[in-house]
């Protein structure tokens, strides 16, 4: 069976990799030059949720501190999509969630990418929610029912944890892969009857359906999950100018966050397409470091001494082992050289 999965994973990569490359080819993938030397193009995949990457985007920060380059942001759904796509060697920088970090450099895909920043750690603002109507107010009642998160994304690894720990086998659930676009739809029909999902969908589908349990809730119980940064390992050695400035910029927003809350609410509200008052409702939802803390033990760490968030990323590894979603888990001193903290310090000093 091992084997059988991994045959069925690599026939998918391979189906999402030709898509990927129609729609580079089409120009709406980036430049593809990106992780070359002399190459001027920053490609950026970035997410939909609050964020300081937001933040970044709609403020133009790294455009004013890197004039030089032409940078390039493509949304993306997902961190699937966003594996994907590094795969396809058409994406410099990301943010991505723990999850798909941990599958991405598990084999077969070995992605070589690092992990640079925290971006937030999931309270409120990821949860499984149930439908109302759909006569479900328990994970047990989980049990054959129609459940939709996107796979390989950190909603999908939250949900096969909130199934085990109320002690449901997950293969006596109808798991459906959907994007977040694609569940909202699904819910306003009728044709799921739970999600785990991420804001903002997630305060749409509250309107009308039941939290039965969150990932601030899972962290608490060990099983914590994390939004990150993470770049291409060719494009950090070919553009090494790059990376403190992105670093600078989103240790910027993070300030933001915690000390200009209104400001922070107006700039991610412009770029959900949402009042600032939703905005910052759902900011609140998350939980945001200090800049200073991301070279804490803990999360990145230090050179030579690389922090916790290693260990975090080895345990939904093997948790997605467990749970026979990949073949093997990578050891954690793969994963201790896959955290970039080189300048680290520097870029989030005062």
């Amino acid at each position: 069976m091992a084997g059988t999965r991994g045959w069925l994973r690599l026939s998918s990569i391979a189906a999402a990799l030709g898509a990927l490359l129609v729609v580079t080819a089409c120009g709406e993938g980036g430049s593809g030059d990106g992780g070359k030397d002399g190459g001027k193009t920053i490609r950026i995949a970035y997410q939909a949720f609050p964020s300081g990457d937001l933040i970044v985007k709609e403020k133009g920060w790294l455009e004013k501190a890197l004039p030089g380059y032409q940078i390039k942001w493509t949304k993306f759904d997902s961190g699937a999509s966003i594996n994907t796509a590094f795969v396809a060697g058409s994406v410099d920088l990301a943010a991505i969630g723990s999850s798909p970090v941990a599958r991405g450099l598990s084999e077969p895909l070995n992605i070589p990418y690092q992990v640079t920043w925290v971006l937030d750690v999931a309270g409120e603002n990821e949860a499984l929610v149930a439908r109302n109507g759909s006569k479900v107010s328990s994970v047990k009642d989980l049990v054959g029912k129609k459940v939709a998160t996107p796979f390989s994304s950190t909603s999908h690894y939250s949900l096969l944890a909130a199934l085990d720990q109320a002690g449901v086998d997950a293969s006596k659930v109808q798991l459906l892969d959907l994007e977040p676009q694609d569940i909202l739809a699904a819910w306003t029909r009728g044709d799921i009857d739970a999600t785990y999902v991420w804001l903002p969908t997630l305060e749409e589908l509250k309107k009308t359906g039941k939290v039965l349990v969150s990932s601030r809730e899972l962290a608490a119980a060990g099983k914590p999950t994390l939004d990150l940064g993470v770049a291409s390992t060719s494009f950090l050695k070919a553009h090494p100018d790059v990376l403190p400035a992105w670093r600078k910029a989103q240790a910027q927003a993070l300030d933001l966050i915690h000390d200009d809350p209104d400001a922070a609410s107006a700039a991610v509200g412009k770029q959900l397409g949402i009042s600032p008052a939703e905005a910052g409702a759902q900011i609140k939802q998350g939980i945001f470091l200090k800049p200073a803390e991301q070279a804490d033990a803990k999360w990145l760490g230090t050179p030579g001494k690389v922090g916790g968030l290693a260990d975090n990323l080895h345990s939904a590894a093997q948790f997605l082992v467990d749970q026979k979603q990949i073949d093997s888990a990578p050891d954690l001193d793969k994963l201790r050289k896959s955290i970039y903290v080189e300048g680290l310090t520097d870029a989030v000093s005062p």
